[in-house]
């Protein structure tokens, strides 16, 4: 089952076309998105789901969202949701037409979590890295490469994944000129060592984590100590445990990273994933 819903929260078919072919989205993928895990008809984090897509918009100078006009939107979907107690709800919004008026283009569209997803949740997933081919410090000297920003221009992400798969793996992890770690091309990377987790920081370039956030806010609560610094690879190698976390993957275990074989420990992906499901 698949559901559509225009930003002004008509429900359309979504076998038919509603995107003009001479949408900037479309065009030059001059717009940004965000996607949100839904389970029960409940959407999981969709307040930092829609600042985040503001701030996108904020970077990619297109017009402030009405936020207000996204909640009934995403109301229309969940509520002709017919499918699987979990789906996945995408946020799409462009620049609009090439030439029009200015107005953005905006939808919600709901599909079901795809196999692959739900199957590497379970047995976990191999890894490589992969050199993202800047500086940490480009961040501050180049805002127009719009680090950071969710935007719609992803081909560079799907090319990385594409190239993981012809090497074995299933998920890639980018480092930057320096060494740094970076993020996934779809996620947010998190190491756990003892009773401390940690993740990159945002400065560097990557998106800030909405799933990471809610689980190291889970952790916080059952006493864990969590640290948002810099990670080396070193650091991932030598982690308790590795993990890619975003909306649809949840808290995923990465088992190989490199060809190298990690730590498998069940019972501590069991205790983060239990964490993570614990903020609802």
């Amino acid at each position: 089952m698949r559901v559509l819903a225009m930003l002004d929260g008509t429900l359309v078919d979504p076998e038919q076309p509603w995107i003009r072919v001479d949408d900037l989205g479309l065009l030059r993928g001059d717009g940004v998105f965000e996607t949100v895990l839904v389970v029960d008809g409940q959407p999981r984090e969709l307040g930092p789901h829609l600042d985040r897509l503001a701030r996108s918009a904020e970077l990619m100078d297109l017009p402030v969202p009405d936020r207000s006009a996204w909640e009934h939107c995403v109301e229309a979907v969940l509520g002709a949701w017919r499918g699987d107690a979990e789906m996945a709800l995408r946020l799409i919004y462009t620049r609009g037409v090439e030439g029009g008026d200015g107005t953005p283009t905006g939808y919600a569209f709901g599909f079901p979590i795809a196999d692959k997803v739900l199957r590497n949740r379970a047995t976990g997933v191999a890894a490589v890295t992969l050199d993202r081919g800047f500086h940490p410090d480009v961040v501050a000297r180049a805002p127009w490469l719009l680090l950071g920003a969710k935007t719609l221009s992803y081909a560079v992400n799907m090319a990385a994944l594409r190239h993981a798969e012809a090497r074995g793996a299933q998920e890639a992890i980018f480092l930057a000129a320096d060494g740094s770690v970076l993020e996934g091309p779809t996620s947010t990377v998190v190491v756990a060592d003892g009773n401390t987790l940690r993740t990159p920081p945002p400065s560097l370039g990557i998106l800030p984590g909405t799933t990471q956030a809610a689980l190291f806010r889970a952790a916080e609560k059952a006493g864990w100590s969590t640290k948002t610094e810099p990670l080396r690879l070193a650091d991932l190698l030598s982690a308790d445990g590795l993990y890619l976390a975003s909306s649809v993957r949840k808290v995923t275990r990465v088992h190989t990273l490199d060809g190298t074989p990690l730590p498998d420990v069940p019972a501590l992906h069991t205790e983060l994933s239990a964490l993570y499901e614990s903020e609802y």
